[in-house]
């Protein structure tokens, strides 16, 4: 039972190559690899590429930039597997982790989405925890200690709204359940959640999965970074969740409307961020962060 590992890149070299080393350790050689290049300009990453010789690895290089929402719809159309991940191009897989979706998979043969045990590192490969990580794991991610947790509907959905617990490039989808469903151009930030709650919304399921087999690259400088100083973050993030409080409360769903309206630790986390944006915002970022967090 093959996994297509999607891999958009825009980025390090070095991190890139450490990322697609740690899918070439696999414990389970049922996995096949796709690369795509938004034209990066670096000659050493096709070279790279070139001197590999491993038939599961497809190297696709764009002629031009398009950035990383097409790069992800090109992931999912391109991919050919029952399932799918898209990979981020500094994280890392463990060894165990196609081994672990596989034995999941016989467990779950129905269940839409896979979230594995996650372990975080910052930008220089160091063990790191910070505090949006803390209130993931600790706060938020249910308790796998008596095994796998199966989540979908209403539980799932008020679940991520109330914070998003998941890391989307540690995750494993039914192809055909993500392939159903578009990314939106309107979300760049959180278009990941929205792409979920999209596949909750249509009936699919979720597992979240005890081994501790990927490992999340966490940096300090961002593109959600950018536009938490510049306020298109909480805009969006209003957006956004107005949007699912209408759509939960049609579907009679009303603890997710409630937390939708709520966005609890939305709010907290942009508290967290009023230092910086006070020294390094604009004055819209500085507007859309008071409005984020009181009204």
């Amino acid at each position: 039972m093959t996994i297509d590992i999607m891999l958009p890149f825009w980025g390090d070299p070095s991190l890139l190559r450490q990322t697609v080393e740690s899918v070439r350790a696999q414990t389970s050689a049922d996995w096949r690899l796709t690369v795509i290049d938004d034209a990066y300009p670096d000659a050493s990453v096709a070279a790279y590429f070139g001197q590999l010789d491993d038939l599961r690895i497809r190297y696709i290089r764009n002629d031009e930039n398009v950035g990383i929402i097409k790069n992800f719809r090109a992931s999912v159309r391109l991919a050919e597997a029952d399932h799918l991940m898209v990979l981020g191009s500094d994280d890392l897989l463990q060894p165990g982790y196609v081994a672990s979706v596989h034995n999941a998979l016989e467990r779950h043969p129905a269940a839409s989405v896979f979230q594995p045990g996650v372990r975080v590192i910052n930008e220089h490969g160091m063990p790191s925890l910070p505090l949006v990580d803390r209130v993931k794991q600790r706060m938020l991610r249910p308790d796998t200690g008596a095994g796998d947790v199966v989540l979908s509907g209403e539980e799932l959905a008020t679940g991520l709204v109330r914070g998003n617990w998941l890391y989307w490039p540690s995750l494993t989808f039914r192809t055909e359940s993500i392939r159903a469903h578009e990314f939106r151009d309107d979300l760049p930030i959180v278009l990941d959640l929205a792409i979920l709650l999209d596949i909750v919304f249509d009936g699919g399921s979720l597992v979240v999965l005890d081994d501790e087999v990927f490992t999340y690259r966490r940096h300090s400088a961002s593109a959600s970074q950018q536009a938490i100083l510049d306020g298109s973050r909480f805009t969006d993030d209003r957006r956004f969740f107005n949007e699912v409080a209408g759509r939960a409360a049609s579907r009679g769903w009303s603890s997710t409307a409630r937390a939708a309206r709520r966005r609890l630790f939305s709010r907290l986390h942009a508290l967290t961020t009023v230092p910086a944006v006070l020294r390094y915002g604009t004055d819209e970022g500085r507007r859309a962060l008071w409005t984020h967090i009181v009204r």
